[in-house]
């Protein structure tokens, strides 16, 4: 027996020792807020304890658009589009709960309504009324949500790669990361979700697994890129951040009836990447058949990121829309 015990503590002592190898702790946040927060960013107190980090360019007086970042991202996705609308547009971005800057939920709520009323309070302190709602992926689900519960705040919405849509054809969520014929799901997102295994991210989460995640969510692999992989690795081990990815990825996927969204009567501009592996073009090509006033465009050869595989591209159809909707001639 005592072969059995000494064998225990041997192999008790591998893992810790591996684990104390492996491990990759949080961030620090300061280090964090000065290497990624500097100007013009602002942090924003919105109530319950949550302090906002979030980016408000070009001039105030100017028709109001807000932007909503995917799942795992933060508002440097928006990067390549403001420096071309801020010179029209007031053009604000922020970090949402569980995430970059912002960090986690003082209440550890990841709830649809949570987010919802986080931006309806990012936009009251900020002055605004009503304006144009911009998300990409988990961002075009609370952007969709926010339309729903306050229609008179929203002049337009523009999802890109959106989700939010409810189940086609009876299949897995088609806006959850998941496995196409011919493709491969996303090794991040199914880590994230897989019961065990997905309890280690908190303590070892190495870079590598960041890149892969990334590169296979794009098929503009340049997007992929060093710095990228280094800020998404970073902002996901800022303090609390991982904690609040793994309580999302626990809760079951809470999709808008067709119902609520065939009642989002606002112009929609709907811009999907024909090679999306994450949430792939039909669930695009089923938000522009449910909603009644939508225009959809969709890109070849692009992922999961339109906005930042297909700058020039969508930048080509969101602007002309946008004069269109705020009644203002086109930038040149």
């Amino acid at each position: 027996m005592k072969w059995v015990f000494r064998g225990v503590l041997a192999l008790l002592a591998l893992v810790v020792v591996l684990f104390l190898i492996f491990r990759t702790p949080d961030t620090d946040a300061a280090e964090m807020r000065a290497k990624y927060g500097g100007p013009p960013s602002q942090f924003v107190e919105i109530g319950d304890g949550v302090t906002v980090h979030l980016r408000d360019e070009g001039p105030k007086d100017a028709p109001a658009i807000v932007l909503l970042h995917g799942s795992n991202a933060d508002l440097h996705t928006w990067e390549p589009w403001v420096q071309t609308l801020k010179a029209n547009y007031r053009v604000i971005r922020f970090d949402q709960v569980g995430h970059g800057l912002t960090g986690p939920d003082s209440a550890h709520d990841y709830s649809r309504a949570n987010y919802v009323a986080d931006i309806r309070e990012v936009a009251d302190a900020l002055g605004l009324e009503s304006f144009i709602l911009g998300g990409n992926s988990m961002g075009g689900k609370h952007a969709l949500a926010f339309a729903v519960a306050h229609p008179e705040r929203v002049s337009g919405l523009v999802l890109v790669d959106g989700s939010g849509g409810p189940m086609l054809d009876g299949k897995k969520e088609a806006a959850e990361p998941k496995k196409k014929s011919g493709g491969s799901g996303n090794i991040g997102f199914t880590i994230a979700q897989t019961p065990g295994i997905n309890l280690l991210v908190e303590q070892i989460t190495p870079r590598s697994l960041i890149a892969q995640s990334l590169e296979q969510s794009v098929s503009v692999k340049s997007v992929a890129s060093e710095q990228a992989v280094t800020r998404y690795w970073e902002l996901l081990r800022y303090p609390g951040n991982r904690r609040a990815t793994l309580k999302r990825f626990s809760q079951p996927y809470d999709p808008l009836t067709k119902a609520e969204i065939a009642a989002v009567a606002v112009p929609t501009l709907i811009l999907w990447g024909e090679e999306d592996r994450l949430i792939p073009v039909e669930a695009g090509r089923w938000l522009d058949q449910t909603m009644p006033d939508s225009t959809l465009v969709v890109y070849p050869a692009i992922g999961h990121l339109p906005q930042e595989e297909a700058v020039a591209e969508t930048l080509a159809d969101l602007v002309p829309w946008l004069a269109r909707l705020t009644d203002d001639t086109p930038p040149r």
